[in-house]
């Protein structure tokens, strides 16, 4: 059958959750955020909220073994088919894949620029990334092509053969990038001030603001809305542990994040820059900060634009899964044909999210004030995502037999575990999704 191995599970949840941003939105909001008790508040949110909206999806779908829609309808109590309509999330993995596809393609322009001559100056480097996203079409157009052409390819090898098997070639090796920069960043004088920097809290810098960062940090690097979890856990044996493979990938998902920050406030900090970066840390600081060492730094911005490139595959490939299962089961599509549909309409909207951001064609291309790039974010993160979470919640906590979702935890964790997360999953996270929907939404 092609189903995950426990592990094959791990490490495709791990690296569907272990994306951009882990390694470039943590360190940049953490940095805004004062640091140490931005930290704290997001690995709570993470243990509190983002791992029990996990283990929501995760025990839907190893429950019932189908696509996002038919898991919905057979774990249902009354097997009503309106819950059919909950399939819905996989829209948003296509959408988020379409301009993923093109941020993946300016890291690319940067593994490939950090070969040559980086920018020496922050503002060289600032405008340098500006001409690359307003101007540079055709080098977009090639690049995008050859994310969408290597997503592609990977899928439609299907579970087992392809994406089992690039998860246990890329999780591993990012690892070892990974460790390679923290090693590096240790023989740095600046990695103490990095560290103290990330654990030790200074409340002061916590505001209502900073709350809704962490949790929305939380919610979102766990790849929780979009269906994946729900598809990757209905190809995971029914008699796996669900449950202790759910904190693992929280483990891994939280310990990527915390070790890119370490690696990045320390190389920010011996180079004297600012902790508070901003969204430039990676395509204007860094570069920068990289040239000043010469080919020392030339390898390290290899090594990192690399990892960033190889942990956007792996979140690259998640995302359309769940809409391939859905042609495949509910309207007979082989996975051949559903592959080629599902990368022909995140490969064509990539395009339009690319131009939308050029000096040629973004006037075209903008509606209310947002071009179609910040519309797809905007609709996938801050309405999408956060709706059906919040059904999710409410399905399981009161559309669902309680007994049977008792069973299926028991057999793997202690009752007072289940109580706990029963609890969270009926009062808390609904109310917590809804504080942060209507703050996305501008509302609070």
């Amino acid at each position: 059958m092609n189903k995950f191995s426990r592990i094959g599970f791990i490490l495709a949840a791990a690296g569907s959750a272990v994306g951009l941003g882990n390694i470039w939105k943590f360190p940049y909001v953490t940095g805004e955020y004062g640091g140490g008790a931005f930290v704290l508040v997001y690995l709570l949110a993470i243990l509190f909220i983002g791992l029990t909206v996990f283990l929501a999806e995760a025990v839907i779908g190893q429950n019932a073994q189908s696509d996002v829609a038919t898991s919905f309808v057979k774990t249902s109590k009354s097997k009503n088919e309106n819950w059919k309509f909950a399939g819905f999330m996989i829209i948003s993995g296509l959408l988020i894949l379409s301009f993923y596809s093109v941020v993946l393609g300016w890291i690319l322009n940067y593994v490939f620029t950090s070969f040559s001559a980086l920018p020496t100056e922050a503002a060289v480097a600032g405008a340098a990334f500006e001409k690359l996203i307003s101007d540079d079409i055709g080098s977009l157009i090639v690049y995008h092509t050859l994310i969408a052409g290597t997503v592609v390819f990977i899928v439609l090898k299907g579970i087992k053969d392809g994406i089992e098997k690039i998860n246990l070639i890329l999780m591993p090796l990012l690892g070892l990038i990974l460790g390679g920069l923290l090693i590096y960043a240790l023989t740095l004088d600046s990695f103490s001030q990095a560290v103290s920097f990330m654990f030790t809290p200074d409340f002061s810098k916590i505001n209502g603001d900073a709350l809704l960062a962490a949790l929305g940090q939380a919610f979102f690097t766990l790849s929780l809305g979009v269906g994946t979890i729900m598809t990757y856990s209905a190809s995971l044996p029914k008699e796996a542990n669900f449950v202790k493979s759910s904190f693992m990938v929280a483990i891994v998902d939280t310990s990527i994040a915390i070790i890119a920050g370490l690696i990045i406030f320390s190389f920010l900090f011996e180079a004297g820059a600012p902790s508070a970066a901003g969204p430039g840390l990676v395509f204007i600081s860094l570069p920068v900060i990289f040239s000043g060492w010469g080919v020392l730094g030339q390898v390290i911005a290899v090594s990192f634009f690399v990892a960033l490139v190889f942990a956007g595959i792996t979140s690259a490939v998640s995302m359309i899964e769940p809409s391939l299962k859905f042609f495949i089961e509910r309207f007979n599509f082989t996975r051949r044909k559903a592959t080629i549909l599902c990368g022909s309409i995140f490969y064509v909207l990539g395009i339009v999210a690319l131009l939308s951001m050029s000096k040629s064609y973004g006037a075209e291309l903008t509606f209310f004030g947002k071009n179609a790039f910040d519309w797809m974010d905007f609709a996938t993160s801050s309405v999408m995502m956060p709706l059906a979470a919040l059904l999710t919640c409410i399905f399981l906590g009161y559309f669902v037999d309680q007994d049977m979702l008792k069973e299926k935890f028991t057999k793997h964790t202690s009752q007072a575990v289940f109580n706990i997360w029963y609890s969270l999953i009926r009062y808390i996270v609904p109310l917590a999704i809804i504080v942060l929907f209507l703050n996305k939404l501008g509302l609070i």
